[in-house]
This record gives structure tokens, sequence and C-alpha cells, in this order.
């Protein structure tokens, strides 16, 4: 399982030579940031998927600068921010937006509207320009986000935080019953298995640990002797 899990998962060198996170040098080295765990995995989901709903663009370095500062898993962290793609931003961002509005009390705005400034905001986020600082990627998005603006910022907080919760207690509890059911079904192999009951030579594990009864003759031979 976990090999098929890192196969999808993002190489720790094209991590450290990321554009966005090469400023974070010899951090990224960390062990624990690598590391199969419960917490590790679990944190890592939840960072990713927070960060991938909440913010349109700088996903990657906001999840990662997270993820080391709470010991994550920083490449399940930063494959969880791709949650939030071209294909899944304009119902994710109209979603939220709704939720917002209703939250808010905020006026109906037109459909066509809302869609229309929501897709060029879209294009605008999945457009890879080199040339293009961080900065003017973020002006860029907020110009074409500000018909929408409160109620869509209200509704990507809920639905980020709440996501990020519910996925990180799944994880741990998902993963805490399949320990458990491992260690149940190797003590179920273990009683099971004559070899783990039978010790040399055929005997069992309580007669190979009892003491040996001395034999008669011996008894009789010692005496007389003396």
């Amino acid at each position: 399982m976990k090999h098929r899990i890192k196969a999808w998962l993002p190489a720790h060198d094209s991590l450290r030579n990321h554009r966005w996170l090469r400023w974070m040098g010899p951090v990224l080295s960390h062990p624990r940031l690598w590391h199969f765990s419960r917490k590790g995995i679990a944190l890592g989901v939840a960072v990713g998927l927070f960060f991938g709903l909440l913010i349109p663009i700088a996903q990657i370095p906001a999840s990662a600068a997270f993820a080391v500062l709470l010991r994550a898993n920083l490449p399940v962290a930063v494959a969880s921010t791709f949650v939030s793609n071209p294909l899944t931003f304009g119902p994710l961002y109209y979603g939220a937006y709704r939720l917002g509005q209703v939250v808010l009390g905020e006026p109906t705005v037109a459909k066509k509207e809302v869609a229309a400034a929501l897709a060029t905001a879209a294009e605008g986020t999945a457009t890879v320009n080199a040339e293009m600082s961080l900065s003017d990627r973020l002006l860029r998005a907020g110009e074409h986000l500000k018909l929408v603006g409160k109620p869509l910022a209200v509704g990507l907080a809920i639905v980020a935080s709440v996501s990020g919760l519910l996925v990180y207690f799944l994880i741990s509890g998902v993963w805490a019953l399949r320990t458990r059911w491992t260690r149940r079904q190797r003590l179920l192999d273990r009683s099971r298995d004559p070899r783990a009951v039978l010790g040399t030579e055929g005997r069992t594990t309580e007669e190979a640990h009892r003491k040996p009864i001395p034999d008669e003759r011996e008894k009789d031979g010692g005496a007389g002797g003396n």
C-alpha cells in the first residue's frame, strides 16, 4: 500500500528544486517530513486540503510551510492541494460563494456574473507563466474575484476548515482501526500456527520449560555411593 501511494506523490528532488520551495533549503530534508505515520499522513492531507480549498494560488508553498511547522508528511501535503484544479475550481468556488452568501445574508448576484468571474479567475490561476511573480498572480486573481469578494472568502474559510478537520479525524480513525485489525489477525494466525505453540523436538512450550524429574535409579545409585 505504501509503495503505491509513494508512486503518486512528488519525489524528494522535485520538491527540493521547486521554484517556490527552494527558499526552505535544508529544512525540507528533515526525516519527519517524509515519514509515513498516522499523524504525518493525516496532517499532510488536512493541510494540503485546507490550503487547496482556501486560496486559489500559492497553495504549494503555503501547504509546504505549514507541513514543516507541524511536521506533517510533505509530499502528501503538496499532492493534496490539487483537490483544487481547473476542473474543480468552478464548482468548488461557486458552492463556497453561495454558502458565504447565505451565512452573511448578502444580496443575490446574477449567476452568470458569478460564473464568469470565477471562470476568468480560474483561467488566470491555471496559466503557467514563469515570468509572472507571485505578487502579480495574486493581484490578477484578486481583480477577477472582486465581484464575489466577502461571501466567497467566508465560504472558502468554512469549507476549508471543516474539510481539513473531517479528513484529519477520518484518516486517523481508519488508520487506528486498520492497525488494530492487523494486530488481531496476527494474533489469530499465531494461535493457529503449530510452530508458534510447539517447541523443539515436538514438545509444547510448557513441556519444554518444565523441570526434568530425576530418575529413581540415579537416586539409588547416588545413595549407594555415599
